[in-house]
């Protein structure tokens, strides 16, 4: 017999919808095999530190109330295919009605999560969640259901609704499944729109959770993320203060802390040192409080956080290239050259291959600068041949380039970056910046300040175009230019702190309008306290003023925290002008060590006529 079309096009349609619907047929599993994992509803949070017990899956959820093989009957039968059909013919309300009433009258969870997945493909969240409910008082011991029930609530924006299947839910999980739920809440209720709402929500579901010393360190710190992403950083840091009190060895709470490190949070820090004194304290931890510092200039505890760590766990790779890297900073050559090698050896035991090649990358260029430093050019090019990355071909090339440069062949060396591709804009702005720096360093500053005043015109509020531009009307002595830049900067950027730093220590330096000089940089210091080039700057405005105690005071700090050649140049005149000259030319030494062409340095003793 030959089917007519339309007939035939349905009955191929039936074919897959007919294997479909038998898989609910099928038997319940049996006890010995393996159960099946839902899929949670919500994702674990991301966070700067993640431990075992944060990314370990929860055991496997299957509903615990599968139907009597004899419920679906032939009538049920039909219905079940007749709703898929229907659903995927262009009917959605009529085949979720038809998957809604099936599960009803047979019980089966897997015919209510069909009817909630045909609501959700037809964007139709009420319908979804009738479903759920639908769902929940046939089968009341179902996980599954009240999963689904709170995903749709907290899509929906009734974050109020959740309070009780989110209490059932914590209820019902066992104890060591708590760390996952906790990630999985923060991450699904910070999706929500009202972020305030959603924080006190959670932490009347989590009361039984806060008050259990088992828990309370996961909870408050679940409760304090969703305070910070409300905007309520006291409050968040309350959340972890309270964390640690409960439960001091979670790694929750100092996690947290570390990303409310802040002048204006003094309680925060002290939370992750607390935790950091503990033997049971996570290296990962440690890690990340080491970047925080990094990220905040404060090089020297930085510095000495990565030290412990590298001791503790020498095996261990990134520790060893960001120690390498704050070693090359400090000058201290010999150490970061032994950081990085030892970083290049141990990155081969690195899981993630593009992880490891950009750890590579910095590597290579890192160790390729040192040997720069010390004019060893054969060296630097060996390290430079080893970076394959394309992604770092222009940080590469550019040191290619900066080497020829050093060798008196700047033409060569620009054309080498001139002829890196573009394949981004991000690319043409590296392209051109390498560009300029080149020009910098080989002091052909009138081609710098033309590039730059060209750029500058194309994008006028670009920022870091005109604080260049200010830079290098400066080395050209075109001071009422560089004024200008930088006051301009200011009012385009009041909170750029490098525009007040060098605009002061501009006049300072040329004993012009020292009160003012004072002002500007102590703007700066309010924008930066920590950074121990805008110190310097505020101890030789000190020393103009002819406050010498005072500025040794501040420079013997910067210089201690960031022994770089040009703080310490100042820190040495000060003392020489203290009548402290051995200390100073002791200072003096260590600078020309690190870089003996230091510009600042050279002038220094030029003027003071002091031979090392």
């Amino acid at each position: 017999m030959t089917l007519p079309p339309r007939r035939l096009r349905l009955a191929a349609a039936a074919l897959p919808m007919f294997l479909a619907v038998t898989a609910y047929a099928q038997p319940a599993t049996p006890p010995a095999a393996a159960p099946t994992s839902p899929a949670p509803i919500i994702e674990p949070a991301k966070s700067p530190v993640t431990t075992p017990a944060a990314t370990a899956a929860p055991p496997a959820v299957e509903d615990t109330s599968p139907p009597d093989q004899s419920a679906l009957t032939a009538q049920l039968f039909y219905e079940v295919l007749l709703g898929e059909l229907t659903a995927r013919s262009g009917e959605p309300g009529d085949g979720y009605a038809l998957m809604l009433d099936a599960g009803r009258k047979t019980g089966d969870g897997k015919l209510f999560q069909r009817a909630v997945e045909i609501a959700l493909q037809s964007r139709s969240g009420d319908a979804a969640l009738a479903a759920t409910r639908a769902w929940k008082v046939a089968v009341p011991t179902s996980r599954e259901a009240r999963r689904f029930e709170l995903q749709i609530l907290i899509a929906l924006n009734r974050i109020g609704e959740t309070v009780e299947p989110l209490r059932i839910e914590l209820a019902a999980t066992p104890l060591p499944e708590h760390p996952f739920l906790m990630a999985m809440i923060a991450r699904n209720y910070a999706r929500a729109t009202d972020k305030k709402v959603a924080a006190e929500v959670v932490e009347k579901a989590l009361a039984d959770d806060l008050k259990n010393p088992a828990t309370a360190g996961l909870a408050w710190t679940t409760v304090g993320r969703l305070r910070q992403l409300a905007g309520d950083n006291s409050g968040a840091l309350d959340a972890a203060i309270k964390g640690q009190e409960a439960d001091p060895s979670s790694d929750g709470p100092p996690v947290l802390a570390l990303e409310l490190i802040d002048p204006a949070q003094p309680l925060a820090e002290p939370i992750v040192k607390r935790y950091l004194a503990s033997p049971k304290a996570v290296l990962e931890v440690r890690m990340a409080y080491a970047r925080v510092l990094t990220e905040g200039r404060r090089y020297t505890e930085a510095t000495a956080e990565l030290a412990s760590l590298t001791s503790a766990r020498p095996d261990m790779p990134d520790p060893w290239l960001l120690l390498g890297s704050l070693q090359s900073q400090a000058r201290q050559d010999s150490a970061a050259e032994t950081s990085l090698k030892r970083y290049i050896e141990l990155s081969n035991g690195q899981r993630d291959a593009d992880e490891r090649k950009r750890g590579e990358t910095q590597a290579y260029l890192m160790l390729a600068q040192l040997a720069e430093r010390r004019k060893d050019f054969t060296g630097a090019e060996r390290w430079l041949t080893k970076i394959d990355s394309t992604d770092d071909m222009v940080s590469a090339q550019s040191r290619r380039a900066g080497l020829l440069a050093r060798q008196g062949k700047l033409a060569q060396a620009r054309e080498i970056i001139r002829a890196l591709p573009e394949g981004t804009p991000e690319d043409k702005k590296q392209k051109f910046m390498a560009e300029v720096q080149l020009l910098r360093d080989g002091k052909q500053y009138q081609a710098a300040y033309d590039m730059l005043a060209k750029a500058s015109a194309d994008e006028p509020e670009n920022s870091d175009l005109i604080y260049d531009q200010a830079m290098v009307a400066e080395k050209l002595n075109r001071l009422d230019d560089m004024e200008r830049l930088l006051r301009r900067l200011i009012v385009l950027k009041p909170e750029n702190q490098n525009a007040y730093n060098a605009l002061g220590y501009s006049f300072a330096d040329r004993k012009v309008r020292l009160d003012e000089a004072r002002t500007l940089i102590q703007k700066a210091v309010q924008l930066a306290p920590e950074d121990p080039f805008i110190a310097d700057s505020l101890g030789w405005v000190e020393f103009r003023l002819g406050n010498t105690a005072e500025a040794t005071r501040i420079l013997q700090a910067a210089y201690k925290q960031r022994p770089d050649p040009e703080i310490g140049a100042h820190y040495g005149e000060v003392l020489w002008h203290a009548g402290d000259k051995e200390r100073a030319v002791s200072i003096w030494k260590e600078a020309a060590l690190a870089d003996a062409e230091n510009e600042t340095l050279q002038e220094t003793l030029k003027r003071l006529r002091v031979k090392l």
